[in-house]
């Protein structure tokens, strides 16, 4: 199982040891300086031996290590921070994160849940959606019509 020790520059080193014909050796599996679920995949993914993620975590809290738990904790505590500092999110996604945490994470029926799933939309998911409306159109059947075409009235400029 692996062990977490302090480092002098303020990270921390998730190690392993194991035994050797010379004498037991450790080596390192991570290093961080905050422990987190990438952190513990990282740990796991190098480790000789099965890893409990859970008593990792428990491991890097008790050994000073800022443990993360998950990405929408730690987005919160970077909005925190900058809040502190005196930075402001625009006023129309303040708007939506006063009214979300407000409610207490449950979802209302109204406009604004459905804005608050496009708030940190890539332009690369924003395109892929606007491409699927697209496609969805262009699926729609024609409207069926008598046959005869239809003519519009003239367009003249004065």
């Amino acid at each position: 199982m692996a062990f977490i020790v302090s480092k002098p520059n303020g990270t921390w080193e998730a190690r392993e040891s194991h035994r050797t014909p010379e004498g037991p050796r450790s080596r390192t599996l991570a290093t961080f300086r905050e422990f987190s679920p990438e952190v513990a995949d990282r740990i796991a993914g190098r480790s000789a031996g099965p890893v409990d993620r859970d008593e990792l975590a428990r491991k890097a809290a008790r050994a000073g290590a800022p443990v993360v738990t998950s990405e929408i904790d730690r987005t919160a505590a970077d909005l925190l921070r900058q809040l502190a500092l005196g930075e402001t999110p625009r006023t129309g996604l303040a708007r939506l994160l006063a009214d979300s945490l407000g409610t207490g994470g449950e979802e209302a029926d109204h406009e604004g849940e459905r804005m608050k799933l496009w708030a940190g939309a890539s332009m690369d998911e924003r395109a892929q959606a606007l491409a699927s409306l697209l496609d969805l159109g262009e699926a729609l059947p024609a409207r069926a019509g008598n046959g005869a075409k239809k003519r519009f009235p003239r367009i003249s400029s004065t």
